[in-house]
């Protein structure tokens, strides 16, 4: 019997390089899902195809390890269910996926997570999605080699129709944060590709570990805006600017809170703006294309803020716009950014949607 799971990509309204500093984040789930068709089988291979890849790939359950292709994702899911005491069995399992790959909006999450959902199942297994996020994140942490925080499998995971998550990541507590209705995310593609595998991401990591040892703190959660001050005066430029982003970040997500709960989106789209420019000066981790399609995000009618989303170096802008002129907003920064660059750039309209499950329509 064929069973069917889905996982969502996500959308990120604020708090960037903060989560592995085990702080503040507002994810959303969005309408761009990666599905799995799964079908046990009888021996002890996983056989994997994808919409996105000729090749039909298998993998020995008894033997997983990296090959540097999409398929780790896959089998480091296989293998951390493995570890944490799951009778994983062969699988043929036919992945079909909507999520745009290098936008920022963790089709490497979605595509975890409904592994996850569908390994679990086969082997009739089950648990939460606060569970199936912390796996999710060890599978790419430990067999892929990312060094990416919780956000992105949390959110797929554990997604909320219509509202974004204030989620806290040292103690995995979320709140559900309505979007207010008179408002539309809007995502763009700068067309510029992630650079994550050049290190840059692992170095913002480091740099801000290295200051959180520095400072004799556990992780840069630890330093309250109050003292930030005091902080940057123990540090080196670099490692400083990477603490003053975390610290005010976190900061910024707990205003945008407030602001959505207030449905003030005048005040949410300049914190959306000053998150993009911390990370751009401070995190330093936007690019050309990035900044200029912002810009004009920023400066086109109906749009509150805008910002580079994700973990940098490419990939999507996420824009704040007013409802009523959601359509007329997206129209007028794909065409001015399509010009300057030669082609025309992805970008939708996003609903934010509830989290991974089994298909059972």
């Amino acid at each position: 019997m064929i069973r069917r799971f889905r996982a969502p990509g996500r959308i990120n309204v604020i708090g960037e390089h903060t989560d592995y500093c085990e702080g503040l984040v507002m994810p959303g789930a969005i309408d761009r899902w990666c599905v799995v068709s799964a079908r046990r089988r009888d021996d002890r291979l996983l056989r994997l195809r994808s919409c996105g890849y000729a090749d039909v790939v298998e993998l020995d359950l008894d033997h997983l390890k990296p090959h540097g292709a999409w398929s780790d994702y896959v089998a480091g899911v296989a293998w951390i269910l493995r570890q944490g005491g799951a009778a994983v069995a062969g699988a043929d399992l036919d992945f079909d996926s909507d999520v745009p790959v290098g936008a920022g909006v963790s089709s490497s999450a979605a595509l975890e997570v409904a592994t996850a959902h569908a390994l679990l199942a086969l082997c009739g297994a089950r648990t939460d999605g606060r569970q199936i996020a912390g796996w999710a994140r060890q599978a790419e942490n430990e067999f892929v080699g990312m060094p990416c925080g919780i956000m992105d499998q949390f959110a797929s995971a554990n997604g909320v129709a219509g509202a974004a998550l204030l989620l806290d990541c040292r103690t995995l507590d979320a709140t559900p944060t309505p979007l207010p209705p008179s408002a539309r995310f809007l995502l763009v593609n700068s067309m510029a590709p992630h650079a994550h595998a050049t290190g840059e991401y692992a170095a913002r990591k480091a740099d801000c570990e290295a200051a959180a040892r520095i400072l004799g703190i556990a992780s840069l959660r630890d330093v309250a805006e109050a003292d930030l001050a005091r902080a940057l005066r123990r540090l080196p430029e670099r490692p400083a600017r990477r603490v003053r982003h975390v610290v005010r970040e976190n900061a910024r997500v707990r205003a945008a809170a407030e602001a959505m709960r207030r449905a003030d989106l005048v005040a949410l789209g300049g914190l959306i703006n000053a998150s993009h420019a911390s990370l751009r000066d401070d995190m330093q981790v936007s690019a050309p294309m990035v900044d200029r399609l912002a810009e004009i995000a920023q400066a086109s009618p109906g749009v509150f803020g805008a910002r580079l989303m994700g973990g940098g170096f490419g990939g999507c802008v996420l824009c704040l716009a007013d409802a009523a002129q959601a359509d007329a907003a997206l129209e007028r920064i794909t065409q001015i950014y399509g010009a300057e660059i030669g082609r025309q750039p992805d970008g939708f309209i996003c609903t934010l949607v509830g989290g991974a499950g089994e298909v059972t329509a």
